[in-house]
């Protein structure tokens, strides 16, 4: 468990104080000191370039490990290091930094606790902001964090995401990272209020704090599952459709649970490290949403994730959900869980082209799946279901006629892909290391007649049940 962020003032021991620097800024008498703890070097990381952004989700506090180091090894390209501002609202504790100073490709980690809205202007925070790398929120009270709305320090943070860093938070420091945050001012809502009454004075929205690129017309949730909240962000989403909160009448909730994080990558494609996530879409006007009365709010589609599993923010998929209703302020049963109403594996194919979902067992050249009957081109889906999977498709090829294949890979896993002559013989193959790199093969037929070739796929590194497609052309 993740310790808690300590209301205790920090006591430094004379062992630790050369790797720990703790100085608190000035500051009018009539608030209390912003406190600066630095841990690492107490110089600056320096380059010229950086390869986010990058970003960390996460459905409590704490940091994950899991999705802290993906961040830092995205943004610091694999070398060098980097350093890290976490900012808090209240204690006096390190529980970030502890985490995270120990991380490979970490410079510095400094925690900056500011307790007032003037702090925001403070310029030794932003100093400290702006010479990071990734900026963390920590949990708390994001009313506090969202009256740094207009301060130096919202640019200051927005400066690291535009020079390739990246930005996170946990809790309350989740919510701020949304394009619409649940500010809770006026008091924190449970699902029974939201759903009771979504005009209720509990709830209460920030915008135009930060838009991420790629995460436009989202609203984040945190400790999702384990405090019931999926029926809130329902009334979140309503309440930012109806309200005019978001372009283009759609809004996506975000909701991570605890111990779980979201690493967005610069691209845009968010993988899960944890329990759970889940992506909460109204794309429509809800039926009823108005002051005094329960809402009603029917077919809001629902993305699950586990463990391993993504979800593009750049490229927002139109399929894999399940739909959940509300009316009266009633939510439908099992709101966590769902049969998606359309399988991604029915992907719209190509024009003039068809889709084939792989069939298990599948895992030799004997048992593999006939796709020569299939029109062409032909998207081809499936997963890795173990660590040691084989997915075999076998297909026929004419004189002249030229294969190519491209195979989009999840993060999930590292898969490697081969075409085999109708004996097994490897023709081909293409093996790009690292889980979510694609894999593209072609080869032309020069022989007389016809044959037949299996294709491959293979898991070389991590499992998941996210899809694969492969687009298999003939020409």
């Amino acid at each position: 468990m993740f310790p808690s962020r300590n209301p205790r003032r920090l006591v430094v021991t004379a062992a630790a104080a050369a790797l720990l620097t703790v100085a608190p800024l000035g500051v009018p008498a009539a608030h209390a000191q912003v406190t600066r703890v630095r841990q690492g070097s107490a110089t600056d990381a320096a380059r010229s370039s950086w390869s986010g952004p990058a970003y960390t989700m996460n459905g409590s506090g704490g940091i994950v490990t899991a999705t802290m180091t993906k961040a830092v090894n995205a943004i610091r390209g694999g070398t060098g290091a980097i350093d890290v501002v976490v900012v808090a609202a209240s204690g006096t504790g390190t529980p970030e930094c502890d985490v995270i100073s120990p991380l490979t490709g970490v410079n510095s980690c400094t925690t900056l606790t500011l307790t007032t809205t003037a702090d925001g202007n403070d310029s030794q925070v932003n100093t400290d902001v702006r010479n990071a790398e990734f900026v963390y929120f920590a949990g708390g009270d994001q009313c506090r964090y969202v009256a740094w709305k207009g301060t130096a320090l919202e640019a200051s943070v927005e400066s690291v995401v535009a020079k390739g860093g990246g930005v996170g938070g946990g809790s309350a420091g989740h919510h701020v990272n949304s394009d619409v945050v649940y500010d809770a001012c006026t008091a924190s809502t449970t699902s029974a209020t939201a759903l009771g009454n979504p005009y209720d004075r509990s709830l209460t929205f920030t915008t135009g704090m930060f838009r991420w690129p790629n995460y436009a017309g989202t609203i984040n949730d945190s400790h999702f599952v384990t405090r019931d909240r999926m029926g809130r962000t329902i009334a979140f989403v309503a309440r930012a459709v109806k309200d005019g909160l978001v372009t283009g009448g759609k809004a996506w909730g975000v909701g991570v649970e605890e111990g779980a994080s979201l690493f967005i990558d610069r691209a845009g494609r968010a993988t899960l490290s944890g329990p759970s996530a889940y992506v909460v879409l109204g794309d429509h006007q809800p039926e009823v949403a108005a002051s005094g009365q329960p809402l009603t709010y029917t077919n809001v589609k629902i993305w699950k994730l586990a463990d391993g599993q993504s979800y593009d923010f750049a490229n927002r998929p139109t399929c894999g959900y399940y739909l959940r209703s509300v009316r009266a302020g009633v939510p439908d049963a099992s709101l966590y869980s769902g049969t998606p109403v359309t399988d991604c594996s029915s992907t719209p194919p190509p024009s003039g082209g068809s889709s084939y979902a792989e069939v298990e067992p599948n895992d030799s050249r004997s048992a593999a799946n006939d796709i020569s009957g299939s029109t062409f081109p032909v998207i081809v889906t499936g997963d890795m279901k173990s660590t040691s999977d084989r997915d075999y498709f076998s297909l026929t090829l004419g004189a002249g006629q030229t294969l190519t294949v491209n195979c989009a890979v999840p993060t999930a896993y590292d898969a490697d892909l081969y075409l085999l002559s109708a004996t097994g013989s490897t023709l081909t193959r293409s093996v790009n290391n690292g889980a979510g790199a694609d894999e593209s093969i072609t080869l032309t037929r020069t022989a007389s007649g016809s044959a037949t070739y299996h294709l491959d796929l293979e898991a070389y590194a991590g499992s998941g049940t996210a899809d694969y497609a492969c687009t298999v052309a003939k020409s």
